[in-house]
């Protein structure tokens, strides 16, 4: 079995040190993971073209003989489509896109990043297995505008009342996404939901 590398991507305005993604940073380093956790320039004012750089860079760390597992939140959710839509070739082999906003109203500090390109094949290209993690009350993206998500053929998980799932909504300790990272299942609801990507 490959060593497992993860790289998290954050959002606008970065995750900051009590966000979920903070918190698995250092949970899969205790592990002995290899983690990068990079902070994109300007998060609080965005420039989509900066961003695919950098994170061309950060995915250039990433040892040759490492399984990449890349798991992104917001407006990182978008970073990754875009950039999966650029790609002729696998970039990681699994993807877990968090809380990603909606398609449809562009975020005025982060307008280089609308329209989003929302094209299945751009996922299935860019990475071997992709899940959609989304909540029923995200604010950025009601459950209406956040369907074209579920029409890129990716599996997707809905957890009930998670607001946007970030420190806001309560979401700085969150066992569920390192289950999900290390473990071949997780348990959500009393039912075991079994890795997409594990045999």
């Amino acid at each position: 079995m490959k060593p497992k590398s993860f790289l998290l991507i954050h959002g606008l305005g970065g995750s900051g040190p009590d966000h979920w993604q903070s918190w698995l940073a250092q949970e899969l380093l205790e592990r002995n993971y290899h983690v990068c956790y990079p902070t994109f320039s300007h998060s609080d004012s965005p420039n989509k073209e900066v961003w695919l750089e950098e994170l061309s860079s950060a995915i250039a760390t990433i040892p040759e003989n490492h399984s990449l597992t890349v798991i992104t939140h917001s407006l990182g959710c978008l970073l990754w489509l875009h950039y999966a839509a650029l790609q002729n070739k696998k970039a990681a082999n699994q993807v877990i896109l968090v809380a990603p906003p909606s398609p449809t109203n562009t975020l005025s500090v982060a307008s280089s990043f609308f329209p989003v390109p929302l094209r299945g094949n751009h996922l299935c290209q860019a990475a071997e297995k992709t899940l959609i993690v989304q909540s029923t009350n995200d604010p950025y993206c009601p459950i209406e505008e956040g369907v074209c998500y579920l029409r890129l053929g990716a599996p997707a998980i809905y957890f009930p009342n998670f607001g946007h799932i970030n420190t806001h909504s309560g979401h700085g300790k969150w066992p569920w996404i390192l289950d999900l990272c290390v473990n071949k299942e997780v348990r959500m609801k009393e039912e075991v939901f079994k890795q997409y990507w594990l045999p």
